[in-house]
Formats: structure tokens, C-alpha cells, sequence
């Protein structure tokens, strides 16, 4: 009952992604590897259309690195009408351009509107053709569009899994909310307050005093003013901030900074 359970889940969760389908795939090592691909990418629905070698297949195990058997779940079927019937629309993927007319998007145009038809309840599949020879144009027929990847222009080859990660990769940046950049400060860093920066300023304003920094009384409160803005943009820890003192008192010879002010 519990492995009926999960297959439920699977199906429901499969039914929210775009299907990946390979047309004619020759080496077991090549679809593990897309396998791999895929799921890096959070597509887990792979059918296989008419492969060279019989399925499961032992040689996609090991390159698909946890991918297969389990987690990207791998239909077999013996032709193209058999592997679409299902489908509301298909991309077929090809760098080359074809004799015919039909839309050519770019993967990142092709997943939005993918992205958009499945939020509407549609079953998507994107086709990838044979490793060597890609897809006839009989096969092209059957998609509604083509993704094109704009590529070097004077070397556009891409291996399978290349190619599947390159769409996939597409999908996965719209599903995910990751902030473009973060700093890391670790689990136990405590960041300095508002108070330990005042001290530092304090003892970093008395030390370039001593030293003669501030050459004209009146040149005094602009140049305080950059010191402070450089360091207040800095984040500082309580460590760091620190660390900044101890580097005061040594270049001062003054080893000691009062525990008060610490």
C-alpha cells in the first residue's frame, strides 16, 4: 500500500513538469546521464521512444548517480503517435534550421509559455532526438514549436544530457525562489551593534589624531564621515569588528585596548 502511495504522489507531482522524451536514444549511458540531468532540474517524467538497447538498462544506473531507478521515473514506448497521445503540446528541440514552417523559440521564451499552459492543467512534452543525427523532419512534425538555443554559431553541438540540462535549467530558474546573492555569515556569528561600531570609530578617530591623519580642522568631519561609510557598509561581526581594533592597537604600539571600551 505505501509503494501505491508514492506512486501516486509521483504521478500527481509529474503532472505539474513538462515530459522529457528521447527519440531513438542509442547508449543506456546517455540516458542516465540525462536522467541525471533532469533531475538536477526537478523533472522526474522520462520516456524513451524506440531505444537501441532494451530497458531497464544496467549501463544508465551509475552515470544517472541516483537519478535511476527510482527518482526519474522511465517509460518505454514503441513509437512517436504512442508517446504523445497524451500530450496537449510538444517542443521539439533541434539546432538545425528545418525546411518548414513552424515557430522557433529560444529555451527561455519555450519554458515560459510551457510554464504558463501547464499552470492551466496541460500535460507538456519537449522531444530531444538521437545523439549523432538528432530528429527527421517527420518527427519535427509532430511539435506544435522548436527551442533553439542561440549557441556559437560556429560550434552549436551538444551532447544529450547537455542539451536536456540547457531547457531543463530554464524551467527550473521559473520554480525557484533562490535570492541572487546572499552572505554567508555562519550558524554562530553575531553581528557587531550599533554600539560596538561607535568604539571603533572612537579609538580608530583618537589614533589617526595622534598620528597627525587629519590635516585641517575643517577636512576633519568629511573624512570621518568616508570612514564611517566604508565600514558601516561592511556587515561586521562582533569578531571582526574586533579584530579591526586589535590592528589599530598594534600599528599604534598600543596593545592594550581598555576593557571597557572592548
Amino acid at each position: 500500500m505505501a509503494g501505491t502511495d508514492r506512486k501516486s504522489q509521483a504521478s500527481a507531482m509529474d503532472a505539474h513538469r513538462p515530459v522529457i522524451l528521447l527519440l531513438r536514444p542509442q547508449l543506456g549511458e546517455n540516458i542516465g546521464m540525462v536522467a541525471r540531468a533532469m533531475l538536477n532540474m526537478g523533472l522526474t517524467e522520462l520516456r524513451l521512444v524506440k531505444p537501441r538497447e532494451s530497458w531497464p538498462n544496467e549501463a544508465a544506473i551509475k552515470p544517472s548517480s541516483g537519478a535511476l531507478p527510482d527518482a526519474v521515473h522511465v517509460h518505454v514506448f514503441d513509437d512517436l503517435n504512442d508517446a504523445t497521445k497524451d500530450l496537449h503540446k510538444l517542443w521539439a528541440t533541434t539546432a538545425r534550421p528545418r525546411d518548414m514552417t513552424i515557430a522557433v523559440q529560444t529555451p527561455h521564451v519555450a519554458i515560459e509559455e510551457v510554464y504558463n499552459l501547464i499552470q492551466k492543467g496541460q500535460k507538456i512534452g519537449i522531444m530531444f532526438g538521437r545523439e549523432a543525427t538528432g530528429m527527421s523532419n517527420d518527427e519535427i512534425v509532430f511539435a506544435d514549436k522548436i527551442i533553439t538555443a542561440p549557441l556559437n554559431p560556429g560550434f552549436s553541438s551538444l551532447n544529450l544530457a547537455q542539451a536536456v540540462l540547457l531547457v531543463a535549467w530554464e524551467w527550473r530558474k521559473l520554480n525557484d525562489n533562490t535570492q541572487d546573492e546572499v552572505i554567508n555569515y555562519g550558524d554562530n556569528v553575531v553581528m557587531a551593534t550599533k554600539g560596538d561600531l561607535q568604539r571603533f570609530f572612537d579609538h580608530l578617530e583618537m589614533e589617526l589624531d595622534a598620528v597627525g591623519f587629519f590635516k585641517t580642522a575643517e577636512k576633519k568631519p568629511i573624512m570621518i564621515r568616508h570612514l564611517r561609510n566604508i565600514f558601516e557598509r561592511g556587515e561586521l561581526s562582533q569578531n571582526e569588528v574586533r579584530t579591526l581594533r586589535g590592528m589599530i592597537a598594534g600599528l599604534t604600539r598600543r596593545h592594550e585596548i581598555p576593557r571597557e571600551e572592548r
